[in-house]
């Protein structure tokens, strides 16, 4: 439903991003996680539309975003980081409006079921300006919602609301997830952990994780083993245990193995402490958390970042000496 395909933008000498790839399968909700100036509204700007790339291509619903761009934005909704309103309107008649010009049929059934989808049935006569900013959040949606597109693109759709109205906000992405499929822009941890079925990482401009949020809810791959009696040899006996990839001792008995995340690698390793009568007191599987795994990825591209620099520096100078 949502293709990225080698983005890259530039403006001048700055990349924003750089060969940005991910697909988005009918039904999920992505959680597009990054640091401030990351590359997430630059990329959701390429997808909706609203610019094209310097390189590469994007496509919503099998439709190129710029060469078939009214076929794109037909199955396309839209919540930017801030959304254009009209304080002055009222809620239904803003809905109409925007419904007339994406040519809705049925436009005023559509507008009750948008306004019931998101709770706002009851202050349909509302004018926009009195509304608090969540409700207004709300009428956002309701926009993008209109012409009951399949794809879904919100970017921070939670910023700077409170915690009453973030609450509410996430449930109703929530609900929203499962008739469309969903791409949430978000720097917000604990969003992306309580509404998305995937994360993607965006650093500096480019992608540097994807995976499952049922992976990181299960846990990670490593098991920290605690003994009552261990000897001189239980690192190396430990370490040999087949399915474990590394293991480190944190105190004099406490051990961390990283292992391949089978079940059978976890009984031979309870196994061996037992038919060594080491005293197995603890054999838990730590749970890697979103937020770990989020702060190794930011230490991986910062390592990355300078030893770009390093070689582009190297580089110069030995073309100098040329």
């Amino acid at each position: 439903m949502i293709e990225a395909d080698g983005l890259t933008k530039q403006y001048g000498q700055f990349t924003a991003i750089q060969d940005v790839n991910f697909t988005c399968k009918q039904g999920e909700v992505v959680g597009f996680l990054g640091p401030n100036g990351a590359g997430k509204t630059t990329t959701m700007r390429i997808l909706t539309g609203y610019m094209p790339p310097t390189h590469g291509n994007a496509y919503i619903a099998g439709h190129h975003t710029i060469h078939q761009t009214m076929e794109a934005r037909q199955r396309l909704g839209y919540l930017p980081e801030t959304v254009p309103l009209y304080p002055e309107m009222r809620v239904e008649d803003y809905l109409a409006f925007m419904g007339q010009i994406r040519r809705v049929d049925n436009l005023w059934d559509r507008i009750d079921a948008v306004l019931e989808d998101v709770g706002l049935l009851d202050r349909a006569e509302s004018f926009i300006g009195n509304l608090s900013k969540g409700m207004r959040q709300r009428v956002g949606l309701a926009q993008a919602l209109l012409h009951d597109p399949d794809v879904l693109i919100l970017d921070e759709p939670t910023i700077g609301l409170d915690p009453a109205q973030i609450v509410e906000i996430r449930q109703l992405i929530t609900e929203l997830g499962k008739k469309h499929t969903v791409l949430l822009s978000t720097h917000i941890l604990a969003e992306v952990e309580q509404i998305c079925t995937r994360v993607i990482m965006i650093i500096d401009g480019r992608i540097w994780a994807d995976m499952p949020m049922e992976e990181i809810r299960q846990g990670g791959n490593i098991l920290q083993v605690k003994l009552a009696n261990p000897t001189p040899d239980t690192l190396s006996v430990l370490s040999q245990v087949p399915g474990v990839t590394d293991a480190h001792q944190i105190t004099g008995n406490e051990f961390n193995l990283t292992v391949d995340g089978r079940d059978e690698t976890r009984i031979q390793v309870a196994e061996t402490a037992v038919n060594n009568h080491w005293g197995l007191l603890e054999l838990t599987q730590a749970r890697v958390s979103l937020e770990t795994i989020f702060l190794n990825k930011l230490k991986e591209a910062e390592a990355a970042y300078t030893t770009e620099q390093l070689m582009e520096e190297l580089d110069e100078a030995v073309a100098e000496e040329e």
